[in-house]
C-alpha cells in the first residue's frame, strides 16, 4: 500500500508532536518532515515534495498564509490548514490561505474533543486526493473580462434572487464572483458554502471585507431583502419559505450541513423562473439535484467549468444531470450575473 507522505508545519512543539505521533501510528501515512515556521515549510516542501501539508497559520519568521501563497505559486501541494477558531486574526489569515489555494481547514485540537484525531486523518486523506494547480494570486492583468451576452428572457425581468453554492475552493471562487458585481446590484444573494461551523461566522466578515456588496449573517425569520445583499447561515441549512429565511440545524444532506441542495430546492419552490442558481467548485454531489430543480422550475442555472474549478465535483454532477443551462469559466460568472441584475434594475 502506498502511504501518503505528510509534512507537518506547526510552531507549537506540543501540538506538532501530537500531530506527528498520530501520523507515525497510522500505517496509511508517512511523516516525511516537520517545520516550525513558514520559511522552513517552503524549504521542506521544495526538497521533499510531500503529498499533503498540514499547516498552521500563526507562526514566526513567515506566516502560514505567506507559505501557502509561495507553495501554491511555485510548488503546488494539497494543504490542510489546522487553525484556531477563536483568534480573529488567525481566522482571517485562514480564509486568505483558502483563497490562495489551500483546500480545507480543521480546527486545532482542544481538550475534550472526541474523535478529533480520526477527523484530522480523514481530512488529510481527502485533501490529498485533490489535483492542485498553480495558483498565482497576482496573475490578474487588470483588464476587464470580455462582455457576456445576457441569457435572460423577458420573463426574467421579475427576477427575485440569486442562490450560490460552493465547497472546496469556494472562498476564492466566491470572492471572484461577488467581486464581479457592482455595489448597487439589485438582487439579494443567498450563499451556502461547506465550511466547518467554528469558522463560519468569521468567514462572513472576511467575505464582507472582499466585496463591494454587504455580506451579512442570515437571521432566522427575516424577510428576503428586496435589493442587493449577500446572506449566509454558517453551520445551518438555509431555506426560503413564504418569502422568509429559515435557518435550521436539520439533518445532513449528502453528509452536508449546510446543504446547497436544501437552499436550491427551496428557491425552486418559492421563486420558480424568478431565480438564478450558481454551483461553484467543490467535492461531492451536493447542489447538483438542487440545480436541476431550479432549472425544471424555469430558473437560470449556471455551473462553473472544469478548467477553472479547484475540484470539479459538484459542478460535474450537475452537468451530468443536464442541470446547468450555462457552463462558464469562473471569471465570466460575475459578469453574467451583473448582466442579469441589469435586466432587473429599474
Amino acid at each position: 500500500m502506498t502511504r501518503l507522505r505528510v509534512l507537518v508545519v506547526e510552531d507549537s512543539l506540543t501540538v506538532r508532536m501530537h500531530l506527528c505521533e498520530l501520523l507515525e501510528a497510522d500505517p496509511a501515512f508517512e511523516l516525511v518532515g516537520q517545520a516550525e515556521d513558514g520559511k522552513q515549510a517552503i524549504e521542506l516542501c521544495l526538497a521533499l515534495r510531500p503529498d499533503v501539508i498540514s499547516l498552521d497559520m500563526m507562526m514566526p519568521v513567515m506566516t502560514g498564509l505567506a507559505a501557502t501563497e509561495y507553495i501554491m505559486a511555485y510548488c503546488p501541494t494539497p494543504i490542510l490548514v489546522v487553525s484556531s477558531s477563536v483568534n480573529r486574526g488567525e481566522l482571517f489569515r485562514t480564509y486568505e490561505a483558502l483563497a490562495a489555494g489551500a483546500l480545507d481547514v480543521i480546527e486545532k485540537p482542544m481538550p475534550g474533543q472526541e474523535h478529533w484525531e480520526a477527523h484530522y486523518l480523514a481530512m488529510l486523506k481527502l485533501v490529498a486526493k485533490v489535483k492542485v494547480v498553480t495558483h498565482l494570486r497576482g496573475r490578474r492583468t487588470g483588464q476587464s473580462p470580455p462582455p457576456i451576452a445576457p441569457c435572460v428572457s423577458a420573463a426574467r425581468q421579475s427576477m427575485r434572487l440569486v442562490a450560490l453554492g460552493a465547497s472546496t475552493g469556494g472562498p476564492s471562487a466566491l470572492v471572484d464572483v461577488l467581486g464581479g458585481l457592482p455595489a448597487d446590484f439589485p438582487l439579494p444573494l443567498l450563499v451556502v458554502i461547506h465550511i466547518a461551523e467554528p469558522f463560519g461566522h468569521a468567514f462572513v466578515d472576511w467575505l464582507d471585507d472582499h466585496c463591494a456588496l454587504d455580506v451579512r449573517l442570515a437571521r432566522h425569520g427575516q424577510p428576503l431583502p428586496a435589493r442587493g445583499v449577500v446572506l449566509a447561515a454558517p453551520g445551518l441549512h438555509l431555506e426560503l419559505r413564504g418569502g422568509t429565511l429559515v435557518c435550521e440545524a436539520g439533518p445532513e444532506r449528502l453528509s452536508c450541513r449546510p446543504s446547497v441542495d436544501v437552499l436550491f430546492e427551496s428557491v425552486a419552490r418559492e421563486c420558480g423562473a424568478a431565480a438564478a442558481a450558481v454551483l461553484l467548485t467543490g467535492m461531492g454531489q451536493d447542489g447538483a439535484r438542487g440545480l436541476l430543480a431550479v432549472r425544471a422550475a424555469g430558473g437560470l442555472t449556471i455551473a462553473q467549468d472544469e478548467a477553472s474549478c479547484v475540484v470539479y465535483g459538484m459542478p460535474r454532477e450537475a452537468v451530468l444531470l443536464n442541470a446547468a443551462q450555462r457552463i462558464l469559466p469562473l471569471a465570466d460568472i460575475g459578469p453574467a450575473l451583473a448582466a442579469l441584475g441589469a435586466e432587473r434594475a429599474p
